[in-house]
């Protein structure tokens, strides 16, 4: 008789142990010749070593399959320990998949083709209208990379710029002046990593979430960084955070050049880059437009009336 520990460090607990740990007493019903003892992210297994074994080699799999789907059923386990792929497996066009285990794809070609991008390019711009899918589509990437292990941190940001209320009037210190301008940033990642195994990414900073002025003298080794409401940004911001880029680092900057809120006398950034680096070699641009629009159906036509009038 042998007694193993077992880490389970990147999936999360309580998909795998499944709702009052109803997924573990299926598991121990299968393996009813060892004792399966689990405290936190901590799993304790005795008995015959090769029965034990081949326990490991089950948990790998479905500790894998939390990681990637959010999801344990107990459908998936039998699957699993049948050594069958799980209806999940094999499902083409999934970039990632939600906390309900919802997949997450390319729902318009504009949308398809900014994957396309991310997957040829190292650098990628998508511009368009609000609720086209730039920035959810682009972090949903990001979080890809990181579960296959492409790259070892998420790198999120934002120019806070004001919409009309100023940073000095909000109350709190100056992370609570900030974490409303990077809000959207947050519901897009609790949509697709649990809150409780996010809280641990990012107190690790594996995830990180700062203004864009924090980005100044860094180097961005190994991670997908991602520039959200570039639009608001300057000509040297912008190129600040260009030039940040490190190895192995995929960088999309998203924007929409309808929704600039800086001084009428200031050029945005993202308008000059599209001009002078369009052409360059390992930069792809991706235009999004009201078609791929998937809010509410009155935001499509609010986008026509502002185009129609030619006004920002």
């Amino acid at each position: 008789m042998i007694e193993k520990h077992i880490l389970i460090d990147d999936a999360d607990p309580a998909i795998l142990y499944g709702v009052n740990n109803a997924n573990l007493q299926i598991v121990k019903a299968l393996f009813p010749k060892l004792r399966i003892v689990a405290r936190g992210n901590v799993m304790r297994i005795m008995g015959d070593e090769e029965l034990t074994t081949e326990f490991e080699q089950a948990l790998e799999r479905m500790r894998h399959h939390c990681l990637q789907f959010n999801s344990l059923t107990e459908e998936d386990i039998l699957h699993i320990l049948r050594g069958e792929k799980t209806s999940k497996e094999g499902v083409q066009g999934v970039i990632t998949y939600s906390t309900q285990g919802r997949p997450i794809t390319a729902r318009t070609t504009n949308q398809q083709r900014l994957v396309e991008a991310f997957e040829k390019s190292d650098m990628v711009f998508a511009i368009g209208p609000a609720g086209s899918g730039k920035t959810y589509t682009s972090i949903a990437l990001a979080v890809r990379a990181l579960k296959q292990k492409e790259v070892r941190k998420i790198i999120l940001s934002r120019p806070a710029v004001e919409a009309g209320e100023k940073l000095g009037f909000l109350p709190g210190d100056m992370k609570d002046k900030i974490d409303p301008y990077l809000q959207p940033l947050y519901d897009a990642l609790e949509d697709m990593i649990p809150v409780a195994k996010l809280a641990e990414m990012m107190e690790q900073k594996i995830i990180q979430i700062a203004p864009l002025a924090f980005m100044r003298g860094r180097t961005l080794n190994d991670a997908v960084v991602i520039l959200d409401e570039a639009q608001n940004t300057t000509i040297p911001q912008l190129k600040m955070f260009l030039t940040r880029m490190g190895m192995n680092t995929k960088m999309v900057i998203t924007g929409d050049t309808s929704q600039v809120d800086l001084p009428h006398s200031t050029q945005s950034g993202l308008i000059h880059a599209m001009h002078i680096l369009r052409n360059v070699k390992g930069i792809s641009f991706i235009e999004t437009d009201k078609s791929d629009i998937l809010r509410h159906r009155l935001v499509t036509k609010i986008v026509e009336a502002y185009e129609s009038t030619n006004e920002n």
